[in-house]
């Protein structure tokens, strides 16, 4: 997904630039940009998901070639049919966020196929020009690639693209519900507090997030309005879950800038500029926070605080539901947040968030404050 994020954050730039061209239509329309950037990320998790797999399992020799595979392996399964098969429209909207979990199985099966021929090592000892044989190593691959695909997309008509759909409907139905919220934001808090990044978690809720922001832009689009709150935007770029970044660390900060213990107070002043544009790595393995018991719990607490917070918010009509891709989690908030909502509002219910994040961190900080005197005061 790391791979994946530069063309999602080219689609955020010019629904960014956007907001100024509602306000000044004579700007030039870079809508294009977007469409094909954002607009075909299920085709560009495909090919990078051959790709990456076989980096990460030593077949240097097939990157490019697993990666082509996925791709038109890919067309295969998600190629309209029925009343829609000369759709381009149909075919596009495919091939964006609603379908990335579908880009990353054919990914994950060419993957597997190339995987196993390449442990075959099929001609390594004949007598055969290299070059030929590397030919004939990528061609049968390739080839039984598109043969499973034409079996199961065009004899068997099976449609992946529903199938999949279908099969994380129930998934995706319960993670934009409260608990579901709440789950996608403690689990990578949790986690982060033991030192694991929540960049781990991006192969499963990045789906959501995008898939949720894309049905919102197609609602709006059609002149209804947003429903989805569980998006990256909500989550990440409105810096309310995550103000000051994950852990929500904003308040912890501001509190060690006016610490009694110097050293609280030298790394406060250090770490603002960062946690101001939410990148808190800085405070969570500088305070520390993490392996902290002390500070792990308020941590913990504010991932649930956080996304219950903007569920009431957007759910009773106090705060908009974003409804365009700016995929940007280190715009400093209040901006952010009424960039992402539209909606000036925001700036209020920021503050208001802030104080409360602060109150949250207040107690358990002073009694790491305290421990923190003792030592300097021994030292």
């Amino acid at each position: 997904m790391q791979k994946v994020v530069p063309f999602i954050l080219t689609g955020s730039v010019v629904y960014v630039y956007n907001v100024a061209r509602y306000y000044l239509p004579s700007l030039p329309d870079l809508s294009p940009i977007a469409s094909y950037s954002f607009g075909l990320i299920t085709l560009i998790v495909a090919f990078m998901m051959g790709n990456q797999c076989m980096e990460k399992l030593n077949h240097p020799e097939y990157t490019i070639n697993a990666g082509l595979a996925s791709v038109c392996t890919l067309f295969m399964s998600v190629m309209p049919t029925d009343e829609n098969v000369d759709s381009v429209s149909a075919l596009m909207s495919n091939l964006g966020a609603s379908g990335i979990a579908v880009g990353m199985i054919i990914g994950l099966m060419v993957s597997i196929i190339f995987h196993i021929w390449g442990r075959l090592r099929f001609l390594k000892d004949s007598s055969i020009p290299d070059f030929l044989v590397s030919w004939i190593n990528t061609i049968l691959p390739f080839v039984i690639c598109l043969a499973l695909g034409m079996v199961l997309f065009q004899a068997l008509a099976v449609d992946l693209f529903q199938v999949v759909l279908g099969m994380l409907q129930p998934v995706t139905s319960y993670a934009q519900t409260l608990p579901g919220f709440i789950l996608i934001c403690f689990i990578p808090a949790f986690f982060y507090t033991l030192g694991v990044s929540s960049w781990l978690w991006d192969a499963v809720t990045m789906p959501i997030f995008l898939a949720g922001i894309q049905a919102n832009i197609d609602a709006v689009a059609a002149g209804q309005p947003a429903l989805n709150i569980v998006t990256y935007e909500a989550t990440f770029t409105m810096a309310f879950v995550t103000i000051g970044g994950m852990c929500a660390t904003l308040g912890l900060n501001l509190l060690m800038c006016v610490s009694k213990s110097k050293q609280l107070k030298t790394m406060g002043r250090v770490f603002l500029i960062p946690s101001i544009f939410n990148i808190n790595e800085p405070v969570m393995f500088g305070a520390p926070v993490v392996f902290n018991p002390i500070l792990m719990l308020p941590a913990w607490i504010n991932a649930i605080i956080g996304p219950v917070y903007v569920w009431v918010l957007m759910s009773t009509g106090l705060l908009n539901i974003p409804s365009k891709l700016i995929h940007v989690g280190q715009i400093p908030a209040p901006f952010s947040s009424m960039l992402v909502t539209e909606d000036f509002r925001a700036v209020i219910w920021w503050i208001i968030y802030l104080a409360i994040n602060v109150m949250v961190w207040y107690p358990f900080f002073k009694v790491y404050e305290k421990s923190k005197l003792a030592d300097e005061q021994a030292a």
